[in-house]
């Protein structure tokens, strides 16, 4: 059996159809019943065995679970050494989470424009911008690159500059779970220092909330899983004090409460074993879609030729359509019952980021972007029906207004 149910934050009408919706089977329910007939909620043994199961699943040395991906990317900044009179550049098309890290360090932020066929970060801006960055002497010390949708930037040429430029690469792979880049799975830190995924409730697979690092480093690895929890070391090895008993811990940094919990691991532990069928499953209903909407004007997102997208979201592009147009087109597929979405509006325009000096027609691509995209509904257990639907009201839509 397996149930499923909107987020509430995207809730409405018993017929609303929302972008995405988690999945919950009676095995994910038995798993975290099992927790709770157990010893341990918070720090128990399935936390460990989740960072275990998804650091081999995707080929990387260790893995921190973290209560959301947000936080996971806070430590990977700590972690890397950034803080005050640094930089942190990323893509203008993300979640605020991607760029606010940086902030939370003290960092200065910056942003590298769009591809616009992919929404993915894109190599030449990146390379233009370093150049001028070097020549001023404002490089950035951490690049968040964003695999947008699931599919996974161009790693190995981010690397190449990383390594020119000496900088640490973050990647954000919060959608990007299950997805592959030139054959290997996304988070084997092949090409950066540190992975971050996130769980979600729309995501690939779900904690509830929650998010994870992957790294191949283990003083990475070590500094994060200290300052998740308060910036504590329980190692007496370790201790900067004589120990007054077995009992005694050391506060060496200051760190934070960003644990995740046993209930959560162990739906994540659930989760893990059918990503490759949810993955699957998700590409079958963006191919559908890719058949659906072939003869109107409007164009998916591309996934590179040498990715397997995890395909968290199904956006499309209505290059014809005007600013007006796209607002218009977004309102009446709401007022429709279909619960489209902008992922994302760019993060350099909202006023939070206007006050640190950010202005319009800085990022031309990503402004373009966010005035003709829109996220479909797309998740497991989506029907044919569905899909058609959403396709014919946007047809019809498009036919009015062109």
């Amino acid at each position: 059996m397996i149930i499923q149910a909107a987020p509430s934050s995207q809730a409405a009408t018993a017929d609303f159809l929302p972008y995405g919706r988690q999945t919950i089977t009676e095995a994910d329910i038995a798993a975290v019943e099992a927790v709770l007939r157990s010893p341990f909620l918070t720090q128990g043994p399935a936390v460990p065995a989740f960072e275990k199961a998804v650091a081999a699943k995707v080929g990387a040395a260790y893995g921190v679970a973290t209560n959301s991906a947000t936080s996971a990317l806070h430590i990977a900044c700590l972690a890397l050494g950034l803080g005050p009179g640094d930089r942190l550049w990323t893509s203008p098309i993300t979640f605020v989470a991607s760029a606010n890290c940086g902030r939370y360090c003290g960092a200065a932020v910056d942003f590298v424009d769009i591809e616009p066929t992919t929404g993915l970060m894109s190599v030449t801006s990146l390379e233009q911008k370093l150049q001028q960055a070097e020549r001023s002497g404002t490089l950035p010390k951490v690049v968040v690159p964003v695999h947008l949708a699931g599919s996974s930037c161009n790693m190995a040429a981010i690397g190449a500059l990383a390594e020119r430029y000496d900088f640490a690469v973050l990647e954000d792979a919060s959608h990007a779970i299950g997805g592959r880049y030139r054959g290997e799975p996304v988070g084997n830190c092949r090409h950066s220092a540190i992975t971050v995924f996130s769980f979600h409730p729309v995501k690939i697979i779900t904690t509830g909330e929650g998010g994870l690092a992957t790294t191949n480093d283990p003083q990475l690895a070590q500094s994060m899983a200290e300052l998740r929890s308060h910036g504590i070391v329980r190692d007496p090895e370790r201790f900067e004090r004589p120990a007054a008993g077995p009992w005694v811990y050391e506060q060496q940094q200051l760190g934070f409460n960003y644990r995740m919990t046993d209930l959560q691991a162990a739906l994540g532990l659930s989760q893990l074993e059918r990503l490759e069928a949810t993955v699957e499953e998700r590409n079958r209903l963006l191919q559908t879609y890719r058949e659906l909407l072939a003869e109107l004007p409007v164009q998916l997102l591309d996934v590179p030729k040498d990715v397997l997208s995890s395909v968290h979201l199904a956006v499309i592009r209505m290059d014809r359509a005007s600013p007006t147009q796209h607002r218009q087109i977004f309102e009446s597929l709401r007022n429709s019952n279909i619960g489209v979405q902008l992922h994302y509006s760019p993060v350099h325009l909202h006023p939070y980021y206007r006050t640190l000096g950010f202005m319009e027609k800085t990022y031309p691509e990503a402004e373009m972007y966010a005035t003709s995209a829109l996220s479909l509904p797309l998740f497991p257990g989506l029907k044919k029906s569905e899909s058609t639907n959403v396709a014919e009201t946007l047809h019809f839509l498009i036919k009015d207004y062109a």
